[in-house]
Formats: C-alpha cells, structure tokens, sequence
C-alpha cells in the first residue's frame, strides 16, 4: 500500500509547468503571471489633485479660517482630463476636479468644502475658509509606481487588483502560464444523465459535474465525457479522439478490484499504473500516461472524488499552473465529538470548522458519517478533518488537524 504523501508526489510530477501564453487581460484572472512586469508610466503619471476643489499656492491662502476668509480670481477651471492646462499665478486660483493635473505654480488643493465661490459676467472669485500646507489633497507623479519598475512579479496569481494595475500601467495583455486543457470522464453503466428518467439500478452521474466545476475553479478549461459505458472498446472510442488537445485526462469509477472495472482493464499495461493508497475514503487510485498525455484516474463514489480532488488532484494543478502555494490553509481545531479511524489509513471526514474568539484553535465536528457515498454531508462542510495513519481513534476534546475548503 502507498503512502498519501508517496502517491500525491508521483501525481504531481506527471504534469509539467504549462508554458508562457501572452493573454488579454481579461482571460488573465486567476492564473498565474509567467514573467515579471514593469511599469510603462508612472502612477499617478503626473500631479494631480486628490479632491474637487482649487489650486493654490498655500503662502496665498496662509491664516484663511471661516471669520477671515481669503478672496482669490479664478483664474482657470481644470476638468479631469484637460491637456491644455496653464500656469498658476501668484494670488489667484484654479477651480479643479478629483484626477485632474495640477497647474504648475500651484502646491496644495483647497476641498470644494472650505470654499464659497461667485461668478459674474466680469468676475469669478472663490473665497477661502481654511488655510493649507504645501502638497495637501495633491497626489505625486510616481507615489504609487515608478515607470520602469517591477510592478507585478512573476509568480503573482491575477485577482482583479492586480490586473487593474496592469491596465493601469499601459498594458492590454500579460504572459501568464497557460491554462490546462482537461478532460474528465465518468464511467460506469449504471450512470444516467439527468433528465432521463432513472430505471431500477441506475443513478445519476454527478462526479464528472462536480470535478469540471472544480477544475474550472483553478483557471483550467475542461471538457466532459459523462456516463462512459462498461465496455473497453467503448471506452477507448469515446476518449482517445478527446486526448490530440488534451493536457490531461482525469476518469472516476473502474478502478476498484472487482469485475467491470472499465478504466483498469483499459489502461492496465498502457502506461497506467494502478495502486492501493493508504487513504480512506478513496483507496484506490491510478496515474500515468496513455497515447502520450497524462491521465489520473479517480474511484467512483463520489466523495472519494472530492476527497481525492482535494488531496491529490488540486495541488498538481496548481503547481503545473504556476502556483507556489498548492496547499489548503491548515489549522488547529478541538474536536466536538470522538472519531474513529481506520489503522494504517489517513482519514479525511467531512467538517464543519468554527473559529473561537479569541482563542488559538477553534472547534470543529463531522458532517456526515465515513461513507463515500454520501454527498449531501460534503454539502454541508467547510473542511476536511484529517487524521493521521497512526491514529485511529480521538476523543471530544482532542486537537486535529483541519483543512479549511
């Protein structure tokens, strides 16, 4: 039987780092940038003010309050993006918006709030009710970003806040690792595809579902085959046209010891190896190649698959995706209930974790019993209770450890 941490590693080497695509922006989210990125301009590329309200020179306006205010011409109104912008003369103000350039001459803006402005046809005056400091309300060519410098480095996964700089910085596109092409087959004659009406001794296929939502999750494309049929000729007919693009191929169900067990009389001796993993739920496992790409194929009840997803099959993703950190955040929990374990396996049970205020660990109790067939308790989890292979029982009160999903 192999360890977890034996089986997780040779699934993890099965899949190279994808390689650098150049991508617009907006495919970008959620991968992972290939290559540093310098900034093009400065941010802010210029001076400009941080509120709505006047230019000033702060030595014009110095002892302004609301008993003594300062009386100043307007002498120029700058709208956010105005390019034709003039000097500031000494004694004088320019009305200006939020992101506007700051006039030269001009140090500090004066908020719409501490002025009272007038205009005829022959003046255009503001007074003003509060004194400023040189560069108050004023943001500074670079503050943010020098041009020329790292702004994204490489390895950064792309949330919206990253790519909002990119754009920022001038650019329309980024070099990110490219995204898997995955296809997941379910097999096993029993499975039907809603919205056919189940007969006698068919259920419903639902991991093909499950593990496409998840794997799209991680910024991969994926392409399903459900309900592949018992039938080896079968099998290979619906698979082998799907691998030409394919850079991974992820199966559930026949894997197992008994008869029928599709996928492991398919690719026994074709470049999969299967094993017994020391894991409960989801003890059998197989990985390998066939027709040259990848293939990781999984059990069939369907919280073995989430299980097994979770333990085996995100953190090669991630890592072939160009992420550093594959790992879920673990954490420290007091158990509200006794457990039991298998000897030799490590368990992972369906949790429901609660952080304690103001306490280092929080409490954390099963959802549902060890069954792999019971989905509806995975529903209800916000992670997996881990329990070593040399346990194999805790009492209420005990620490384990818990992976939050």
């Amino acid at each position: 039987m192999i360890s977890v941490d034996e089986h997780r590693q040779a699934v993890t080497a099965l899949l190279p780092v994808a390689p650098p695509v150049a991508l617009p922006l907006a495919d970008c989210a959620g991968l992972v940038l290939a290559e540093d990125v310098r900034a093009g301009v400065s941010l802010p590329p210029f001076d400009n003010s941080a509120m709505d309200g006047f230019a000033v020179r702060a030595e014009d306006v110095a002892g302004a309050s609301v008993e003594h205010p300062v009386k100043l011409p307007i002498a120029n109104d700058i709208p956010a993006g105005r390019l034709d912008v003039t000097g500031l003369e000494p004694g004088t103000a320019h009305r200006i918006m939020t992101g506007a350039p700051m006039p030269p001459g001009a140090d500090s803006v004066v908020m719409v709030e501490d002025t009272t402005s007038s205009r005829t046809e022959d003046s255009w005056d503001v007074w003003i009710t509060a004194a400023t400091e040189p560069g108050t309300h004023l943001r500074h060519t670079g503050e943010d970003v020098v041009a020329g410098t790292v702004a994204l480095t490489r390895g950064t996964v792309l949330g919206h806040a990253q790519l909002g700089l990119a754009a920022a910085c001038g650019l329309d596109e980024l070099r990110v690792h490219r995204p898997l092409r995955v296809v997941v087959a379910s097999t096993g004659s029993e499975l039907v595809v809603a919205p056919e009406p189940l007969r006698h001794g068919q259920i419903y296929e639902s991991n093909a579902v499950m593990l496409a939502a998840a794997i799209r999750g991680l910024g991969c494309e994926v392409e399903i085959v459900r309900s592949v049929v018992d039938d080896v000729d079968e099998f290979s007919a619906a698979l082998v046209p799907k691998l030409a693009d394919a850079d991974l191929l992820i199966t559930s169900g026949g894997v197992s010891a008994g008869a029928y067990e599709v996928v492991k009389d398919a690719l026994t001796g074709a470049g999969v190896e299967f094993r017994k993993v020391a894991i409960q739920p989801g003890g059998p496992q197989g990985f390998g190649r066939w027709h040259g790409v990848p293939v990781i194929t999984l059990p069939g009840n369907p919280v073995s698959v989430l299980v097994s997803f979770e333990v085996f099959v995100r953190p090669a993703l991630l890592t072939a995706l160009g992420h550093t950190d594959v790992d879920r955040h673990r954490v420290r929990a007091t158990l509200t209930e006794s457990m039991n374990s298998p000897a030799g396996r490590r368990q992972f049970r369906r949790g429901f974790y609660t952080p304690t205020e103001g306490q280092v660990t929080g409490i954390v109790g099963p959802r549902g019993g060890p069954g792999s067939h019971l989905l509806a308790a995975f529903t209800q989890a916000n992670c997996l209770i881990e329990l070593p292979e040399g346990v194999s029982e805790v009492d209420k009160g005990d620490e384990v450890d818990v992976l939050l999903l």
